[in-house]
């Protein structure tokens, strides 16, 4: 798909559009394919790499550029820049039938792709493969978001799969170096949140052991703020599971 603007001379090639309704009218900018989903799951971090152009159209296919007082009025702004990084959050990507599908079925993957890395069976301690996490998936009806991330929605699967399936969060197992004088008090104040597998004092306390990784931020700042800076946390495992076999099948 090729579109020629004569309002700026540019031949805009492999277009995706997004587009935008706001105070009665139509807003539409010009993207790279493939860029948009990036840019919203956080993947694309460079604007320059998304955006075609930093202009504000009403029809991207004839070229023809929004007004400076229609945008103040929908966006409050003239700023082509800021507007177009609204459109972009929260406009809709046109894509056609085909395109649409096999971007949902490739999210579809990733997602169940993250489940498989991020959780194992709690019996075994041993990860699931991405086929049963995917079937899992279908037998529950999971329809893909494409405005969310994929990440988000793993974490969404997860809560869903758990009351029907043997799920949880793989644990990572961490090394705690703690100052003797500090030590007891966090012991004490993680101790909820962490499966020890080993412990020593000499005269520092050291601790091997195992968390679920949504206590890890909460962890290390503790640490690092009770001990000011003195004491560590290292992450010897991001996903502990069993030696062996390691997929599920």
């Amino acid at each position: 798909m090729s579109i020629f603007t004569p309002t700026n001379q540019i031949r805009l090639t492999n277009v995706a559009i997004v587009r935008m309704k706001r105070a009665g009218k139509r807003f539409e900018i010009a993207c790279y394919k493939n860029k948009v989903v990036s840019w919203r799951n956080k993947v694309e971090k460079d604007l320059e790499e998304v955006l075609q152009s930093h202009t504000v159209f009403t029809n991207v296919s004839k070229g023809q550029v929004a007004k400076k007082e229609d945008l103040t009025r929908a966006f409050g702004t003239e700023d082509q820049t800021e507007v177009c990084l609204q459109i972009l959050a929260k406009g809709e990507l046109q894509v056609s039938e085909k395109e649409r599908h096999s971007q949902l079925d490739a999210m579809f993957r990733d997602i169940a792709t993250n489940v498989a890395d991020m959780c194992v069976n709690p019996e075994t301690k041993r990860p699931y493969t991405v086929g049963i996490i995917e079937r899992a998936m279908k037998d529950a009806h999971y329809s893909v978001k494409a405005h969310k991330s994929t990440k988000q929605q793993a974490l969404e699967v997860i809560r869903l799969l758990k009351p029907t399936m043997e799920l949880e969060r793989a644990r990572m197992k961490l090394r705690l170096s703690l100052p003797a004088r500090e030590a007891r008090k966090i012991r004490e104040k993680i101790s909820k949140h962490i499966s020890i597998e080993q412990e020593d004092w000499t005269p520092d306390l050291e601790i091997v052991c195992l968390i679920d990784p949504g206590y890890y931020r909460e962890i290390d700042e503790l640490v690092r703020s009770e001990t000011k800076g003195r004491g560590t946390v290292e992450v010897l495992s991001l996903k502990e599971v069993e030696e062996g076999d390691e997929m599920l099948h």
